[in-house]
């Protein structure tokens, strides 16, 4: 199938044609099976989410890797990394294989899977992360997101034991004894409120251990939805020292802040939670000097029933696949943020820190996987319009200026007209690691 999209914008500069043949980017196409106008609309690499929980196995009532795709096509993303707290959790190379068949059968983006860090993320014992390594799903990022390696001789062993294969800790980090029954933010919102507060020391420890850990080791660590400001110094100081650490940042931490708990609604219930404007301002600086490397939806889909709950009951989590790229160029407007800039920490970094070869580029001869983006919409965030099971997203209601049109994932056209095409299986061997 060969496609010529006409007089589109990559990366916002001057209207050109891009042509797509065998899956890959071509210099051009002679009688194109489809011709495509991208007159007005940016062009960028597909995105790539190394934060996403897609439920499956065990969750399907929240979210499936099918409807989880789609989400993340619909978003513009063309991969994805399933965190691995499904159930059964994904901590060996049976279930990591399982979750990256049902990706490259539901044809929508690439599923990566993320194995589990400890045997059934309890923190006890490492998992199998040499089997899970070497498994058809080739795992190289390791996490037991929405829990903390917090022993930290076990930290240091996984950092040890992934340097063998150039394989990365990604930490949620979040000292369990700190956090005790905490609810929101601790600071002078949680006091209002009467709220047991998760105060920024609790993040911030982690990292600061880690980043000491990962330097005597010399491993790779990746800090998993930064939030706070000191996190921000932490990570900027490790990088200049020239320790092998990456972060990420969400969406919503980057535009939201804990005010918002005021209501109680339990769609602003988060974790870690949301923080202050002093943070928010933080986060968006250290996204834009590039002291936070990423940004990660951390989509986290729920039922009704597990969200829909008074503020202490209800489960920590947003989904936002769907309205991060609008989000994020909202949130960063004052910090000139260029499509450049959008690529960099939405695709073309991730790919990297993940090591795919697949994505992050238009180059000619890249694999055609590939957003269209009209800069100049005027849409109503409506949840209850997306793909994804989960309608706790906090950005209801928001109006925003940017759409995904299309998506092509290996050439396939999987999004069209911003509504879900026919799916591509993916087969062969479409995914590649650096070593």
């Amino acid at each position: 199938m060969s496609i010529l999209i006409t007089s589109v914008k990559p990366y916002g500069g001057e209207p050109t044609d891009i042509a797509i043949d065998g899956g890959r980017i071509v210099p051009h196409v002679d009688n194109p099976d489809t011709t495509i106008d991208g007159s007005g609309l940016i062009a960028l690499p597909g995105l790539v989410d190394l934060h996403t929980h897609l439920r499956e196995p065990g969750k399907e009532d929240a979210e499936t890797v099918l409807t989880g795709s789609q989400s993340a096509a619909r978003g513009g993303y063309t991969c994805v990394h399933a965190m691995a707290n499904t159930q059964p959790v994904a901590d060996n190379a049976g279930v990591v294989e399982q979750v990256w068949n049902l990706g490259r059968q539901a044809g929508y983006t690439e599923v990566v899977p993320i194995g589990a860090v400890t045997v059934g993320q309890e923190g006890t014992a490492l998992a199998e992360l040499g089997a899970m390594a070497s498994s058809a799903a080739g795992v190289r990022i390791f996490s037991d997101d929405g829990m903390c390696v917090h022993d930290p001789l076990l930290m240091r062993r996984a950092l040890e034991y992934v340097k063998s294969f150039n394989g990365i800790i990604a930490q949620h980090a979040q000292e369990p004894r700190l956090t005790e029954g905490a609810q929101m933010n601790e600071g002078v919102v949680s006091a209002e409120l009467g709220l047991p507060g998760w105060p920024a020391v609790a993040e911030e420890a982690i990292i600061a251990r880690d980043i000491l850990l990962a330097e005597h080791v010399g491993s790779r660590l990746h800090v998993c939805h930064l939030s706070t400001k000191g996190s921000v110094e932490l990570v900027r100081w490790a990088k200049s020292r020239g320790v092998n650490v990456t972060a990420e940042v969400t969406p919503h931490h980057l535009m939201l802040t804990d005010e918002l708990v005021r209501s109680y609604d339990p769609v602003y219930k988060v974790n870690p939670p949301l923080r202050t404007e002093a943070d928010v301002k933080a986060v968006r600086d250290g996204l834009a000097d590039g002291t936070i490397d990423i940004v990660g939806t951390d989509h986290a889909p729920h039922t009704a029933e597990h969200k829909c709950a008074e503020w202490t009951a209800a489960a920590m989590g947003m989904v936002g696949m769907e309205t991060a790229l609008a989000i994020v160029i909202e949130a960063m407007k004052d910090h000139d943020f260029d499509w450049h800039d959008v690529a960099r920490v939405m695709s073309s970094r991730p790919a990297e820190i993940s090591g795919l070869t697949t994505h992050g580029s238009l180059d000619t001869g890249a694999a055609a996987n590939i957003v269209l983006i009209d800069p100049a919409a005027d849409v109503t965030i409506e949840p209850n319009d997306h793909a994804t099971l989960g309608r706790n997203n906090p950005f209801k209601g928001f109006k925003v200026d940017t759409q995904v049109v299309h998506t092509f994932l290996y050439g396939a056209h999987v999004v069209r007209n911003g509504e879900l095409a026919e799916p591509h299986p993916i087969s062969g061997g479409a995914h590649t690691w650096i070593d």
